[in-house]
């Protein structure tokens, strides 16, 4: 068959035929049902009202890039943030450790912006890794991060002739819909600040003020101000188009906070086993089953043996803590510690050192500095519907935060303590410890000579030494619009992009034979045509060595499938839990991939685009994008698509009704991306091209 022919035809068999649905007639990709215009419930009169072109909604890296894209390009930009840093994984979460494939790493193929901070942090310290760390290229100080950071925005302000609007230490609360919910016409927040006579912020753990910070009434603790966030009125830029919308809210918090508010479809935890996630370890889907959290914390090596109080609620997290396994390059007691010391190494007190090294990294000295993150450590991994983090639709109607006034942030608040009670717990056992819930006991000794680091001048710069908010990664996921094969919505999936072996005994015999059928015809690539001729075998179907290829990609990402399970059972900390079986079969490589549009145009509302964690994509796929230049890429995006929208009278989901289609519009929005140094795809990688072994992650 004509290789021209089946580039064609096969991407269309694969999302219609597969799928079992026709493709959407081209006009009605958005005929979805519109929801009851909403009116945010305000107290009193705004303390604020704030006119801006993009309201970004969390200043966490992916709503960082869109800022500094936007600002570039000379927009009124305003920015949220529950923290009073930007960066997010990068700093406010502490997790300052990049998380990088191999070969996109070594030909540095990111955005122009990931670049540019790479560049500054070198120039920084004089080399991009000056923790010296093992897990990566690049490990560094929080606060150094946030610098950074602000700097970058700073200049692209100046340079660009945009404005930016920050609003540290705000929370959304509210907003207004249109009369078809469709447009979001205002947004209502809340700024706190210390109240009078009392202790700085990032004193108090944020599992005791979060509540508070969503509340509108002032507290012993907080004085709050309302801030009303309206359209700046785009439609008036000199030479641009009418413009079909007023502005552009951007969904960009740690969780998909704006997707509740919105009222957009959404999935949350583990998705039903399908052809397209074949590897779920469930038939229906589990939403309390989510990847774990962590609060991360900074310890420094010392010179003389420390003391230690021990926790009050150690006891109820030590039959949780492990090495994790055992490894036989690590022969000492002293070999264990100081690999997980290294392993995340921030700061190096002596850089650049020879001698003696673990895992090839030099063994730690008195003033080096590590950041942990553990999963048999500071992990905290809920999965039951007693402590998920964060909360269902049907738990958050219960609780009253889908009524007006009553949003406090959709997470529970009792499983935040518990993570930070099992952090602190961590680093006793780490320092103190001599249990192993996963290995012999023997193979864990005290370890004294090691400092926990808190205050306002510490790392993570906090008074409890504790992460300004955890490193949160899996969040609420969209359900994208209708598109052809996609007839409930559009989704990323696991067989989009994994290097998994589906020839393996593991999917013969979990799937069901139609099951087992249609995820070999997905994976056929330019193939597929053949699996539908008499007598074709799925056994012998061809898979193809590669990703899909989306023809709407805006970005680009590529991370291992990296899964953190939930634990069975509740509490996480019971003795003798275990991980949830078999979420681990999707863990592994994956393709270098692509960030297409209609994973970040939510349902039923025009004028918001997701930039963050929460784009449409399942729960394995997800474990993948996740990580740092994937959040940058995915800004970037969101702030051309609507730079693109504003100047040329068209909505985002316009460019994607039919995206197998020939559409001048989509490919000139492309073309403006990769012009300005944001890939839209890999090089040397298409759909003729399936000689793709060098991109492992890994």
């Amino acid at each position: 068959m004509n290789r021209i022919f089946r580039a064609l035809t096969a991407p269309l068999l694969a999302t219609t035929l597969l799928a079992g649905t026709a493709p959407l007639p081209i006009g009605n990709a958005r005929a979805q049902e519109s929801v009851s215009p909403r009116v945010a419930q305000l107290p009193r009169t705004p303390d604020q009202v704030v006119e801006c072109e993009l309201l970004i909604v969390g200043g966490g890296l992916a709503g960082t890039a869109t800022a500094y894209e936007s600002l570039r390009m000379g927009h009124t930009v305003c920015m949220t943030e529950l923290t009073d840093w930007v960066g997010g994984q990068i700093s406010s979460q502490g997790t300052t450790a990049l998380d990088e494939s191999r070969e996109q790493r070594n030909q540095l193929f990111y955005s122009r912006g990931y670049l540019e901070l790479r560049d500054r942090i070198e120039r920084k310290y004089g080399e991009l890794n000056p923790g010296q760390c093992w897990v990566s290229v690049a490990c560094f100080m929080p606060a150094d991060a946030n610098a950074i950071l602000m700097e970058m925005l700073a200049e692209a302000e100046r340079e660009g002739g945009g404005e930016l609007r920050w609003f540290p230490n705000t929370v959304v609360k509210d907003l207004s819909l249109n009369a078809d919910g469709t447009h979001i016409d205002e947004v209502v927040a809340i700024r706190h600040s210390p109240a009078p006579g009392t202790a700085p912020l990032n004193t108090d753990f944020l599992s005791e003020i979060i509540e508070d910070a969503y509340t509108y009434q002032d507290s012993a603790r907080l004085s709050k101000e309302i801030i009303q966030f309206v359209p700046a009125g785009v439609g008036a830029r000199q030479g641009a188009a009418p413009s079909r919308v007023d502005w552009f809210v951007v969904e960009a918090t740690e969780t998909g906070e704006l997707i509740v508010l919105a009222d957009v479809p959404y999935e949350l935890g583990l998705d039903p086993r399908s052809p397209l996630n074949p590897s779920s370890p469930v038939t229906e889907r589990d939403p309390y089953c989510t990847q774990g959290f962590t609060y991360t914390f900074a310890m420094e090596r010392t010179a003389e043996a420390q003391t230690f109080d021990v926790p009050e609620f150690y006891s109820i997290y030590e039959p949780y803590y492990s090495w994790e396994k055992e490894r036989p390059q690590l022969l000492t007691p002293q070999d264990h510690f100081d690999f997980v010391f290294t392993y995340r190494r921030l700061w190096s007190a002596q850089p650049r050192r020879t001698g003696e090294r673990i895992f090839g990294s030099p063994r730690p000295v008195p003033g080096d500095i590590s950041m942990q993150n553990w999963t048999w450590g500071n992990d905290y991994r809920p999965g039951t519907s007693r402590d998920n983090l964060i909360l269902t639709e049907d738990q958050l109607r219960a609780s009253g935060q889908l009524a007006p006034g009553g949003w406090l942030g959709g997470l529970r608040t009792e499983t935040l303590r518990r993570g930070e009670e099992n952090a602190i717990g961590f680093f006793y056992w780490l320092t103190t410890g001599t249990t192993d819930s996963q290995i012999d006991d023997s193979w864990k000794e005290p370890e004294p000579y090691n400092l926990y680091m808190k205050g306002l001048d510490s790392p993570m710069n906090t008074a409890h030494g504790l992460s300004k908010y955890p490193y949160i990664r899996e969040a609420r996921r969209i359900v994208g619009r209708p598109s052809p094969g996609y007839e409930s919505g559009f989704m990323i999936s696991e067989i989009d992009f994994s290097w998994n072996d589906f020839n393996s005994a593991f999917y013969r015999e979990n799937l069901d034979q139609s099951t087992f059928t249609s995820m070999r015809r997905f994976l056929a690539g330019l193939d597929t045509i053949d699996t539908f001729m008499p007598g074709a075998d799925p056994n012998e179907f061809h898979i193809r060595g590669r990703s899909r290829i989306y023809p709407d990609s805006v970005g680009i990402a590529q991370y291992a499938i990296d899964f953190h399970p939930c634990m069975r059972d509740y509490p996480p900390e019971a003795p003798g839990n275990i991980e949830r079986p078999s979420v681990r079969q999707a863990h592994g490589q994956a393709y270098p991939a692509q960030i297409p549009l209609r994973a970040m145009i939510p349902q039923r509302v025009d004028n918001m685009l997701v930039a963050s964690k929460s784009i449409a994509a399942s729960t394995i796929a997800a474990a993948a994008y996740r990580v740092h230049s994937f959040e940058w890429s995915v800004g970037a995006a969101a702030a051309h698509t609507i730079d693109f929208s504003l100047r040329n009278g068209v909505l985002p989901y316009e460019l994607v009704v039919n995206p197998l289609a020939e559409s001048p519009m989509l490919e000139a929005l492309r073309a403006e991306l990769e012009a300005s140094g944001n890939p839209t795809k890999f090089p040397n990688t298409s759909i003729f091209n399936e000689d793709w072994g060098n991109w492992r992650p890994w």
